[in-house]
């Protein structure tokens, strides 16, 4: 599209934004905006950080969440391994590198061997994203970290082998948690209960959805 008609206008050319688009646009016109971050796309996933794990680690942290411009966080993770081949899963909330909950959870676990219970708790540190496993894979949404008037909400999904110790069985779980403190979360931490995490790959992004 020619200079003195970009956006569909002749003369000066309106300002572009974030949720204050104008103009008629041509592809170019779309790619161009979507690079600087000003094209409108309600609830578009946009990639923070991916970190993979290879060899023996003691927890995988996020700690540029870029909370002051998502609202709302999803984590996804695939193919993770912990050192025994049975161990649960968890993720902190951290502040200022600091874990500061959860406080609450609730767990549903089902497995193909015909078991289903509830895990919970009003007291814990820590929320469950996969129980007593190996090979787990699964995803988690995360609510509200930026904004210090309100509490921090996470739910969760997984979808996982069991350790030997467990009956090698195929379990799903699904879990929220939620630190009853209005403040600010800028980070969060996955670790396994009692061993290391020994391959994985997590990807966190922001939904850009206001």
């Amino acid at each position: 599209m020619a200079d003195d008609l970009k956006y569909g206008y002749k003369g000066a050319e309106p300002t572009q934004s974030f949720g204050n688009n104008t103009g008629v646009f041509d592809p170019n016109d779309i790619n161009n905006l979507i690079a600087d971050n000003k094209w409108t796309t309600f609830g578009q996933l946009e990639l923070i950080e991916t970190q993979t794990v290879s060899s023996s680690v003691a927890s995988v942290e996020f700690t540029s969440m870029q909370e002051n411009i998502y609202n709302v966080h999803f984590l996804t993770y695939t193919d993770v391994h912990n050192a025994d081949g049975n161990d649960e899963i968890r993720i902190n909330f951290l502040k200022s590198g600091v874990s500061v909950g959860p406080n609450q959870r609730a767990n549903l676990r089902m497995r193909a061997n015909g078991s289903f219970n509830e895990r919970r708790s009003t007291s814990t540190g820590h929320m469950e994203i996969a129980s007593n496993s190996d090979t787990a894979n699964g995803y988690v949404y995360f609510y509200n970290f930026g904004d210090s008037t309100k509490y921090s909400f996470a739910s969760s999904h997984s979808s996982s082998i069991t350790g030997s110790a467990s009956g090698s069985a195929q379990q799903s779980v699904f879990g929220m948690a939620v630190r009853i403190s209005a403040d600010v979360i800028d980070g969060i931490k996955i670790f396994a209960d009692s061993t290391n995490i020994t391959q994985g790959n997590f990807s966190l992004y922001g939904i850009r959805y206001s």
